[in-house]
């Protein structure tokens, strides 16, 4: 769909002109939120919210860097490979990746991240949000085997804000539901995206997916 803006510019340029900028003007769209939704944030740890870290085999970690530019990742593991170190502290064994360290940077410059948990097949999630450091006390990682050996660093995390969010989102995406996917022929594959945007001569789909393989076959290492 085109929006035709009346404007020179960038799309983004054009709507920012009379987007919303108070908290008031945004409530204006949106009725008062239900007692318990304010209720059920607390600032530690419930022994159950404990044992859904402990069932949690997929995270993502939200952060941003001194001047806002935010980044949203993924983390997975065994389930459990999150520790709860006491009501108000985890740690999050780095693992390997692409070694752009876009999180781990982010969090030197400003010690805060956005964490959401999630259990595959289960609507179930939870919200931690809190400050954040970056470890590589040894007698810490020795702690943080879940992958078989201790990582490079942690991030540890002091719980400030923890909440169970609401499940429509799963639902409405049909996250668990195989039959309502997107078949794989239909869509572009990871390779096919990472072909367009590297833009490299001579470099093949081929060559990507065969690099892909290796990557995760090297996962832990």
């Amino acid at each position: 769909m085109m929006i035709d803006t009346g404007v020179a510019g960038s799309l983004f340029e054009s709507l920012q002109a009379d987007a919303l900028t108070r908290p008031d003007q945004l409530r204006e769209f949106y009725p008062q939120p239900n007692p318990h939704a304010l209720r059920k944030e607390i600032d530690h740890l419930t022994e159950e919210a404990r044992a859904l870290i402990g069932c949690s085999s997929l995270m993502f970690i939200g952060s941003a860097d001194a001047e806002g530019r935010a980044d949203v990742t993924p983390r997975g593991g065994p389930a459990g490979f999150v520790s709860v170190l006491d009501e108000r502290t985890l740690a999050i064994p780095d693992a390997t990746g692409n070694k752009r360290l876009d999180t781990l940077h982010n969090v030197l410059q400003t010690g805060r991240v956005g964490l959401l948990f999630l259990i595959p097949g289960r609507p179930t999630t939870l919200r931690v949000n809190g400050r954040a450091c970056v470890s590589a006390r040894p007698e810490l990682l020795d702690q943080l085997t879940a992958v078989g050996k201790p990582p490079v660093t942690a991030i540890v995390v002091h719980v400030e804000e923890v909440y169970p969010h609401c499940p429509k989102s799963l639902m409405r995406g049909n996250a668990w539901q195989p039959e309502r996917w997107v078949p794989a022929e239909a869509q572009p594959s990871s390779a096919e995206v990472t072909l367009a945007q590297l833009n490299l001569p001579g470099l093949t789909v081929d060559q990507i997916e065969e690099a892909e393989r290796e990557s995760l076959r090297l996962r832990y290492e």
